[in-house]
């Protein structure tokens, strides 16, 4: 939307707390398509490495930045974390109000209480966009593996969520339908925009033999080290693979950073596996995509449960734009975004993990069929250039009153047999 001759242009802030912009890839694809399209767009964000200033402007984007405590653990941690960063989005908001106004708050979950400052500015007749990233119930049980009272809290602020927000934007058809089932969200008023990766971002570099350690083959992974992960997972699948298959050609690099990074360390030493396994912790994208881009083989070795299995992972996506083969367990959304491009393990066995891993490594004319694959279907199809204007159709919607939703172009989940 272009302002037209008369028309005010219309302004947009963008609130998320768990990562800082612009190393928040969604955010930062949806923000600059905004500004793009005529929006004024403001974003409130925590600070982070490399994201220190608390306010500047990139690529015509006014970015305002808060500190919080460290990443909570527990009831105490989450408690101080959250009211930190509901205090400083309140401020930053009526900061933002005066130095550059808005007229719709654009929130990204996690947590899902940005309602509140969503639903205060409504009081003043600004509008609400909910920009579904996580199904918090569901992490809440991956996490702590129980349905309590802390469950149904969640259950409770993703409705209250729902029911303030004027639009949704789901980032699959899974939570499309958590929008409208559980949410009571109407069906016109939900619109998927998947996470697409910018083809601009992603680098395709010569393969670096250091990465592989002297060994003939390597195994990439990138994202989070957390719980949720799967991590442990694939560390006894390279047990499997070194230990109980004899295999000692090939190595494992595990890219990124989070709050469990120590304590996989720590497992791959008492599995024996430390020589096999290269932690990198986080690094800057050139680094990444050097370790990917010698890659023979990517993996995802996120742990089945009702998240994982609704969710849709960017670390797929990043592996099928460099025509990498995957392995990953077989979650829906999984097959969803990925298809012929990935073998599906049995979930929760490493052992079966390994092996569909060994027959990649063993079959380079495959391994090239499904990376060809993966990678026409990402530029294709899936890349963020397909996604923007669904993007662009939800605010035209948001401000016209009227139904605009782009329809999907991806496939409904289905469950295929086979690998």
């Amino acid at each position: 939307m272009t302002a037209s001759c008369g028309e005010p242009m219309r302004r947009v802030l963008i609130i998320v707390e768990n990562l800082p912009v612009p190393f928040d890839r969604r955010v930062w694809s949806e923000a600059t398509a905004l500004q793009r399209a005529g929006y004024a767009v403001s974003v409130i964000c925590p600070t982070g490495r490399d994201a220190e200033a608390r306010y500047e402007v990139i690529e015509g984007v006014h970015v305002y930045r808060h500190p919080l405590p460290v990443e909570g653990h527990g009831l105490l941690g989450y408690a101080a974390e959250y009211a930190a960063a509901l205090f400083w989005e309140f401020r930053l908001a009526v900061r933002v109000l005066r130095e550059r106004g808005f007229d719709a708050i654009h929130a990204c979950n996690p947590p899902d209480l940005i309602f509140l400052v969503g639903g205060f500015f409504k009081l003043f007749g600004k509008k609400f966009v909910f920009d579904h990233h996580d199904i918090n119930p569901e992490l809440y049980e991956a996490k702590f593996g129980r349905r309590d009272w802390g469950w149904r809290l969640m259950l409770l602020l993703e409705r209250l969520t729902f029911r303030i927000a004027d639009l949704s934007i789901a980032t699959n058809g899974s939570y499309r339908q958590i929008a409208i089932e559980r949410g009571g969200m109407p069906p016109d008023r939900v619109h998927v925009v998947r996470s697409g990766p910018s083809l601009s971002r992603i680098r395709e570099l010569p393969p670096d033999p250091a990465w592989r350690k002297g060994r003939r083959f390597l195994v990439g992974y990138v994202g989070v080290i957390g719980q949720q992960e799967g991590i442990d997972l694939l560390l006894e699948a390279v047990r499997h693979i070194v230990a109980e298959r004899g295999r000692t050609d090939v190595q494992f690099v595990i890219v990124g950073g989070g709050p469990a990074l120590a304590e996989m360390q720590e497992a791959s030493a008492a599995l024996k596996v430390s020589d096999y396994v290269t932690f990198t912790g986080r690094v800057p994208d050139e680094t990444l995509f050097s370790a990917l881009s010698t890659a023979d083989v990517c993996v995802n070795p996120d742990r089945p449960n009702a998240m994982n299995d609704k969710s849709t992972m960017n670390k797929i996506m990043e592996y099928m734009a460099l025509g990498k083969p995957i392995v990953q367990f077989d979650l829906t959304e999984g097959r969803v975004s990925a298809g012929e491009a990935s073998l599906y393990a049995r979930n929760t066995e490493p052992s079966d993990f390994g092996e569909k891993i060994l027959d990649l490594l063993a079959d380079p004319e495959r391994r090239a069929a499904m990376g060809a694959f993966g990678r026409r279907r990402v530029h294709e199809e899936l890349a963020w250039p397909y996604e923007e204007p669904k993007l662009l159709a939800a605010y035209e919607q948001l401000f016209a009153g009227a139904p605009a939703r782009v329809e999907d172009s991806a496939p409904a989940p289905t469950r295929v047999t086979g690998s």
